[in-house]
């Protein structure tokens, strides 16, 4: 039996597979301002960084503050890729069908639903979803993983965290929660020597547990 009585998911990346289409809708957008960036590059550089940390290293590679409806025109393109092109990570049905969890993520909440629901996902979610957005505290700082579980009615050491990114292991870790790193698109290979384990495959998941 395992250990945890809870798995609070990060949602890009883990349990959806978002975060290429919208740093490439980042990157093409960056690009249209002269910003001359490379989408590759950019998976390493922005994968599981805040909206507002992107859009601060776009303003210093093009020289000038962005457009005052960057975000807000960011926001109607992602969405808009989001349903043409978004499918749930390999596996993660058959995951969240066979263990209590929530999901914890950077975006904001209606960004989680819709990706949730073009996916299929969000019944098995509705009711445990929490944003950055809504405490305005992101990762690397640990309160959104401390919220999620305080709200499901568990302690960080009874709960495990999956995460994608460094920031989201190092704020996991900072929390006081293991955290298992997927690495299928760890690129930088950073997360190996930070999460308690790692794993390229959500079918391996509950044989980890």
């Amino acid at each position: 039996m395992s250990k945890y009585k809870c798995i609070i998911f990060d949602c890009d990346g883990v349990l959806i597979d978002s975060e290429s289409i919208a740093i490439g809708v980042l990157v093409d957008m960056a690009n249209y301002l002269g910003a001359n960036m490379d989408f590759k590059e950019s998976m390493i550089d922005l994968k599981g960084k805040s909206l507002n940390s992107c859009m601060a290293l776009i303003s210093k590679r093009i020289g000038n503050p962005l457009p005052i409806n960057f975000e807000s025109d960011y926001r109607i393109n992602t969405f808009e890729t989001f349903r043409k092109k978004i499918q749930p990570i390999k596996g993660i049905k058959d995951v969240v069908e066979n263990l209590p969890f929530c999901v914890a993520s950077s975006g904001p909440e209606n960004k989680i639903r819709l990706n949730l629901e073009i996916t299929g996902l969000l019944p098995f979610f509705e009711g445990n979803i929490f944003s950055c957005y809504a405490i305005q505290k992101w990762k690397p700082e640990p309160d959104i993983f401390l919220w999620a579980a305080e709200t499901m009615g568990f302690k960080p050491e009874e709960c495990l965290v999956v995460e994608d990114s460094i920031s989201g292991v190092r704020a996991a870790k900072l929390g006081g929660f293991d955290v298992f790193g997927y690495i299928e698109h760890d690129y930088n290979n950073e997360l190996a020597g930070e999460a308690n384990k790692t794993f390229d495959r959500m079918d391996k998941l509950i044989g980890m547990l």
